[in-house]
């Protein structure tokens, strides 16, 4: 229990205290063997010290192996809980597959460049908002008739030069290209830089704000934006034709799985978008494309548009983190993949419209010998045309996955401070116990991280922290693994010193006591209120003091009351007491012993306000008497130890209690000073002169209950008390029969009888049934009053 008042009877060696269950059982603070103060490190804690340090630096430096840790960890999360993809037919883009069934029916590759302008133009009569190439048309076309005409042999003068005469099948590509909104594709190289990058996207850099559009960028972008020395363009022509052209190489990690995948890209200098980025700026009319930074590098990517803003968070080198979904089915028959349509079908108008209108077309290939292998978190081998889509899919559905410099931040708060938590508990509360903690912790922090993935998107590595825990546990529980049975007899001699050398043997054959729970039993509950204490506080509004003296005044006679009669206090509430009867040890009688100890009160509190009433016409003030109103219920509740594991309380809980606790605040409804619950009026209503009060349904409770009030002690059961409950029971029954009349007459035979202790209970139902005289209930009334107030 919190809160308890010593019992005179109580030996002065077990004074109650008001420390939890926990703070008791915990050892005092041990002198070390070598004689050294307890918060001088030992040998074993340096040492976990210099692990925990070399651990929390190496992290710092997140060597390649480290890295590849996390990011196998962060694998495993994508493969377990892969993103959900769009309902079919509202995925956002189609991959526009040159597979083995378009190169059987349109002919090997490359493709005629007049081919690939018949793509572009069925994905324009779509109504695809644009298609982009995840390849680069470096070359002359070897198809168009100025080449032919070279080549071929055989061939008159006349055909020779009438093929001459034609324009190269790059001219027809691009004035088809003019008509569709087309991104071409450009890609990294390690080689002589042919030409200067073209700047079709004009890219911004920010610091906090927008600034103004510069190429290169005015705020140093190229400085964290991956880098390549040189690009392999696409022929002039067409690059000129295009909407927009963005780079399609991806970065594979340490490990060579592609997980992020660079949005911006810096060469010579010049920053420009990647391939899925651009064709999103194109295919939402986007005039800019906006990047953020900070301390930490490029922390987001922004496309801007009529449409709205599409903010992309990044890793500090403009990467994106791919959340991968399940693997698409491609060379399927019928086009059945969610993002796959063959290219030859897409020509041959064989696709239904509404497939195709408003996708975002991505051209690439799956056919054998063509399509470039990619490992991923998701799968290990992946068409590379496949990680632009999911790129696609992220940034339009909004489905990022990042992985904050928080998140590496609390990784490594987290490390620190649970490694020095076991630095300090292992010495004080054993391996077995921090091990437990450890493992709580543990359990919360991989529960956390698989939330925040889950849920919030966010990446937060849990293998690192943990790893480096235990690491510090292990060398901790071996450097004290010999001081286990001294810790043991150290904790025996601290329980000897808080309880009883019975309950100390007790506790440690039953540790199961002091964990939370409890038992249900039936127990009989009493709740004490001061009525008016509001205008008796205002009395002492100057002197907070005098008030607390006098509440202790108060409540020490009543306390003493109850624990005279085996009464147990739960709590004190301000002004109100809380108590109950049969636990920790049972109790016989318990309902009698509760009515005696509610009786008992009132004595004592009417020999405290005379005491009180001399006291303040000696001083010449005003005196107010001190009144009090008692609830007092039976039923079945449960009795333990409640609360956190931090701290707990012994105590109740039940629906018993809560009506314990209306049926004190109904005492003063009712013009008397107890109200009883049913099941504590029938067990008293033989020994105690017990009258019924009403029907009533308690704040808070649908059902009625009857209620009950003691007139008195036992030596009331006289001729005159059964005369009078005959009486009142009569009048009770008139009155929920709604014979007014009747009861009203007996209300008035009643009062005066017994010293008058229920004539503020008759005046309250002369007043109700003044008004049920003009507001008549119902006539299928049932007699129940709803109580308003608790």
């Amino acid at each position: 229990m919190t809160d308890t008042i010593e019992n005179t009877e109580t030996p002065k060696t077990e004074k109650p205290t008001k420390k939890s269950w926990f703070s008791r059982i915990l050892p005092k603070r041990r002198k070390r063997k070598d004689g050294a103060p307890w918060w001088r490190p030992s040998a074993a804690a340096l040492i976990a010290l210099a692990v925990l340090t070399g651990g929390l630096a190496l992290r710092y430096v997140d060597p390649w192996f480290v890295e590849t840790v996390r990011l196998r960890t962060f694998d495993a999360y994508n493969r377990m809980h892969p993103r959900q993809p769009p309902p079919k037919g509202q995925n956002p883009v189609v991959i526009i597959d040159i597979d083995e069934k378009s190169l059987e029916e349109m002919g090997q590759w490359p493709w005629p460049r007049t081919v690939i302008a018949d793509l572009i133009a069925a994905a324009r009569d779509y109504q695809m908002p644009v298609i982009g190439f995840d390849m680069v048309f470096g070359e002359l076309d070897r198809t168009s008739p100025a080449r032919i005409a070279d080549s071929i042999r055989r061939a008159s003068d006349d055909t020779v030069a009438e093929l001459k005469t034609l324009p190269p099948n790059e001219v027809i590509m691009a004035e088809t290209m003019r008509t569709m909104q087309t991104v071409l594709g450009q890609a990294g190289s390690n080689g002589q830089q042919v030409k200067k990058p073209t700047a079709i996207s004009a890219f911004t850099a920010v610091k906090g704000a927008k600034k103004t559009v510069g190429v290169p960028a005015e705020v140093d972008l190229s400085t964290y934006a991956p880098s390549n020395p040189t690009l392999i363009f696409n022929l002039e022509t067409l690059e000129q034709s295009a909407s927009g052209l963005g780079v399609f190489s991806v970065d594979e990690e340490v490990d060579g799985v592609v997980r992020r995948v660079p949005l911006v890209v810096e060469i010579e200098g010049v920053v420009k978008p990647t391939l899925s980025v651009e064709m999103l700026r194109v295919a939402f009319n986007a005039s800019s494309i906006f990047g953020f930074i900070d301390q930490g590098g490029i922390r987001e990517i922004r496309l801007q548009s009529k449409q709205g803003n599409f903010p992309i968070p990044t890793d500090g080198n403009g990467r994106l983190w791919v959340y991968y979904s399940e693997p698409d089915a491609f060379n399927t028959p019928d086009n059945t993949g969610r993002w796959y349509i063959s290219a030859s079908d897409i020509v041959n108008r064989r696709i239904p419209p509404e497939r195709l209108a408003g996708k975002v077309g991505l051209v690439g290939t799956s056919a054998i010998g063509l399509y470039d292998i990619r490992a991923t978190p998701i799968e290990p081998r992946l068409p590379g045309v496949e990680v632009h889509a999911n790129i696609i899919e992220n940034i339009v559905m909004k489905e990022h996955v990042a992985y904050p410099v928080t998140s590496s931040l609390w990784e490594f708060v987290v490390a620190a401070l649970a490694g020095l938590a076991l630095i300090i508990l292992i010495p004080r509360v054993g391996p077995v116990f921090s091990l437990l903690g450890g493992s709580v912790a543990a359990g919360v922090l991989i529960y956390t991280s698989w939330h925040l993935f889950t849920e919030e998107h966010i990446l937060l590595d849990v293998t690192y922290p943990t790893t480096l825990t235990f690491a510090v546990y292990a060398v901790m529980t071996f450097a004290n693994y010999m001081r286990d049975a001294a810790e043991k007899r150290q904790v025996r001699t601290a329980f000897g010193q808080y309880l009883s050398p019975a309950l100390v043997e007790q506790l440690a054959e039953n540790p199961d006591m002091l964990v939370l729970g409890g038992e249900t039993k039936k127990m009989t509950l009493l709740f004490c209120d001061v009525r008016g204490f509001t205008t008796i506080s205002e009395q002492y509004k100057t002197n907070p003091q005098g008030l607390t003296r006098l509440i202790n005044r108060l409540l020490t006679p009543l306390t003493g009351e109850i624990l005279k009669r085996e009464g147990t206090i739960d709590k004190y509430m301000g002004d109100c007491i809380m108590a109950f009867w049969n636990a920790p040890v049972d109790v016989q009688g318990q309902e009698l012993r509760s009515i005696e100890s509610a009786l008992a009160m009132f004595k004592s509190l009417q020999a405290l306000n005379e005491v009180r009433e001399r006291e303040a016409e000696a001083e010449g003030i005003k005196f107010l008497p001190l009144n009090i109103g008692i609830g007092i219920n039976t039923g079945d509740v449960v009795v333990g130890n409640m609360g956190s594991e931090q701290r707990f309380d012994y105590s109740v809980l039940g629906d018993a209690v809560n009506l314990a606790a209306r049926l004190e605040g109904q005492s003063k409804s009712y013009g008397v000073g107890v109200v009883l619950g049913p099941d504590t009026a029938e067990e008293a209503k033989d020994t105690y002169p017990i009258f019924e009060l009403d029907q009533i349904a308690v704040k808070g409770k649908t059902e009625a209950v009857n209620i009950f009030t003691v007139a008195g002690g036992i030596e009331s059961r006289n001729a005159d008390y059964e005369a009078l409950l005959a009486d009142h029971n009569s009048m009770l029954e008139a009155y929920r029969s709604q014979r007014f009349d009747e009861a009203d007459a007996l209300c008035t035979s009643c009062q005066g009888r017994l010293d008058g202790v229920l004539d503020g209970f008759y005046d309250i139902y002369r007043e109700r049934i003044a008004e049920y005289r003009i507001n008549p209930p119902a006539p299928d009334w049932d007699g129940v009053f709803i109580a308003t107030t608790k």
